[in-house]
């Protein structure tokens, strides 16, 4: 008889129940800055998927779904994300960023920012601890995380509205097999293209290949990608390790022999659903699921 990973049963589980998406909020309720029209592409969102009172853990997990900043894998890399998170204990918020073509950085980055200030802001409702403020990427997505994760701003104590007086720093990130490197032979050149358009500014280019923007202020860091990935080479996390260890910044990295780009949970696969528990292990460690139910 084969055997089958914890990992895929507990996915298996989880898609089984399928229950309802829960409805977005809009990130502005007033309009988006920025907003090139009035249509849903034009209206960043925010799904929150929160833990049952007296069972969460006081962490939260905004999640980007990847889709080389021109589209959004919402199912695979959003919504059963978002529930294995739930699974532990862990609040999960699905954002709907803006993209490309129509829109450029630093667009994206606004609404990661937005995204991370609503959860901290509002951490009371959520049931969510303000400093357990987590961020979590898939591909372009992944990006995006760490660009969030190395571009954050300080507290600004003069905006009228009080969601951005609130830091954008998240507290920890999760990285699955992200793009990260815009100066490198391992760039993603569709990502780079729908980010920054043809013709990129060298210099920005630069800013963006995060790799080289990581400090000892940048957060701790999950990373997970597979050595046979041909759409974004693993060396973009290898990249973005090297850099963290550089600075002194707690790390870990998984990158399995096998496996193509985009497998989200990997539920059919035997040896790539055991991610999600090493991911596990990783917040475990890190005292992030350990605190008093709330």
């Amino acid at each position: 008889m084969k055997r089958f990973s914890i990992g895929i049963l507990l996915s298996g589980a989880l898609l089984a129940q399928t229950p309802s998406i829960p409805k977005p909020d809009l990130l502005w309720p007033d309009g988006a800055p920025g907003a090139l029209g009035a249509e849903d592409a034009d209206k960043p969102t925010l799904a929150p998927y929160l833990v049952p009172q007296g069972r969460g853990a006081g962490a939260a997990v905004i999640v980007c779904p990847g889709g080389g900043y021109v589209n959004l894998s919402m199912d695979k890399e959003g919504d059963q994300i978002a529930r294995w998170l739930n699974s532990l204990g862990v609040a999960a918020f699905v954002l709907k960023y803006r993209l490309g073509p129509k829109y450029r950085h630093p667009v994206e980055l606004g609404d990661a920012q937005r995204a991370i200030r609503i959860v901290r802001q509002k951490a009371a409702d959520y049931r969510v601890l303000p400093d357990r403020i987590g961020i979590m990427g898939f591909s372009a997505g992944g990006h995006l995380a760490s660009t969030a994760g190395t571009h954050f701003d300080t507290v600004n104590p003069n905006p009228a509205d009080p969601i951005d007086r609130v830091a954008s720093r998240p507290d920890f990130l999760v990285l699955v097999y992200p793009v990260i490197s815009f100066t490198t032979p391992y760039t993603h050149r569709g990502s780079l293209r729908a980010l920054l358009g043809d013709g990129a500014d060298p210099k920005l280019m630069e800013s963006l290949s995060n790799e080289l923007q990581v400090t000892a202020q940048t957060p701790p860091t999950f990373l997970f990608h597979t050595t046979t990935d041909t759409t974004v080479p693993p060396e973009n996390s290898v990249l973005f390790y090297l850099a963290l260890r550089k600075a002194g910044v707690p790390a870990e990295m998984h990158i399995y022999e096998r496996g193509p780009h985009g497998v989200g949970l990997a539920q059919t696969d035997e040896a790539l659903s055991s991610w999600p528990a090493r991911l596990a292990d990783w917040l475990r460690n890190r005292g992030l699921l350990n605190a008093a139910p709330r």
